[in-house]
């Protein structure tokens, strides 16, 4: 059996992923946005130069699938005329902002994505790591984003902004946005000055890992030393449905049709959103679509799967097929996860029960874990698995 190949690197839309079904074009609207003109823009592009399939991906933003090496510029220009390309690859690998779908006008958290996307993207940004990235919270939930990868995190806190370090115990404050546009930098630049890159990979969380939080916030310049982190506050489940800002709309693990997304876009301008949900502005109500979640209690969020095969080259098996028969089965918020391999890429938490492809119909279980970890049960056959092998003991 072939080891799976980690790329350590992300697809854009100037560096596209080759994968089993054409390239893989991923975009990054700006501040994490798109209006109705640039969704309805967007379905238009993947119909025509792709093969009419869009995924959402974990860190908020949308990958054309089934892109040919010949549509490829062609789909680009398209792109560039709905102003979502940027002007250089480099640029586009540093532009790794995830956006809070829930800021208001007045709140800071818009200005303060402006501010650090224009410092990421000057000639003299460091060097950061494809899969190196940063998360904005908002006043209006500011932890929403506490579960969502990231490297530098930037919370509202008091009238300002706490900036720190993902697994740092400290973090620095500023009352400004431009200010902790400059601090997020400041402390990205420390990570690169620190060893973080090797081999042109690095996450906050690996620089000292081995080192308890206190200690690691003690080697941090003087100002990530001002104020303890907050742990964690529960917050409840994010569900598909109304919520202050407009209608949140899911797709069933992650994709949606060009069809779908170009309906979508008739309801107005759309946030992106971590959580492979889309947030429509203002809608007050949407009515059922082909392709899309509207309401909560269809297949549930807490279940995902990757693309599989035959979408993704190093998938041993199919996922979402097992994951839908499964998922009707499941107790409300039970978290299954359906890997095509042990990358585990669309999932790379933990889940209560995770299956890996080992083969075409052959599966590995693993009980609260990730993709990679060791099977609790191995080789099990497909069809023949239940929701309640899933759940030992229950």
């Amino acid at each position: 059996m072939s080891t799976a190949v980690i790329q350590g690197w992300c697809p854009g839309a100037l560096r596209p992923m080759m994968s089993g079904d054409g390239l893989v074009v991923r975009i990054r609207p700006p501040l994490g946005r798109l209006t109705s003109d640039q969704a309805a823009g967007l379905a238009d592009l993947a119909a025509r130069h792709g093969n009419g399939l869009i995924d959402l991906s974990l860190r908020a933003n949308l990958q054309i699938r089934g892109v040919s090496p010949q549509n490829h510029p062609a789909l680009i220009e398209g792109l560039r005329a709905l102003g979502l390309v940027d002007p250089s690859i480099a640029a586009e690998t540093r532009r790794n902002i995830v956006v809070s779908p829930f800021w208001t006008e007045h709140c800071g958290t818009r200005d303060l994505a402006r501010a650090l996307t224009a410092r990421l993207v000057a000639s003299d940004a460091p060097d950061l790591p494809a899969k190196f990235g940063f998360a904005i919270d908002s006043p209006e939930a500011p932890q929403a984003l506490a579960a969502v990868s990231a490297d530098i995190r930037l919370r509202p806190h008091s009238g300002g902004w706490l900036i720190h370090g993902d697994g740092f115990a400290t973090g620095a404050t500023a009352p400004t946005p431009a200010e902790a546009a400059d601090l997020a930098l400041a402390l990205a630049r420390w990570f690169v000055a620190s060893g973080g890159v090797r081999d042109g990979r690095g996450r906050m969380a690996w620089l000292w890992s081995d080192l308890p939080a206190a200690e690691r916030s003690a080697r941090l310049p003087a100002a990530f030393r001002a104020l303890a982190v907050p742990g964690p506050a529960g917050r409840a489940e994010i569900r598909t449905g109304p919520v202050a800002g407009g209608w949140l709309v899911g797709a069933e693990f992650g994709q949606i049709t060009a069809a779908a997304l170009d309906a979508l876009a008739r309801h107005g301008a759309m946030r992106m959103t971590p959580w492979r949900m889309l947030l429509v502005e203002g809608a007050r109500d949407m009515p059922d679509m082909a392709g899309l979640i509207t309401r909560a209690g269809a297949l549930p969020q807490s279940v995902s799967a990757c693309t599989g095969a035959p979408g993704c080259p190093q998938a041993r098996g199919d996922t979402r097929g097992i994951a839908r028969r499964l998922a009707a089965g499941l107790p409300d918020g039970f978290a299954l996860h359906v890997s095509g391999c042990a990358k585990g890429c669309a999932h790379p938490g933990p889940a209560r029960a995770v299956l890996v492809a080992t083969a075409p119909g052959r599966y590995d279980l693993i009980l609260n874990g990730r993709a990679g970890d060791d099977p609790h049960r191995r080789d099990l056959d497909g069809g023949a698995i239940m929701p309640a092998d899933l759940i030992p003991g229950e």
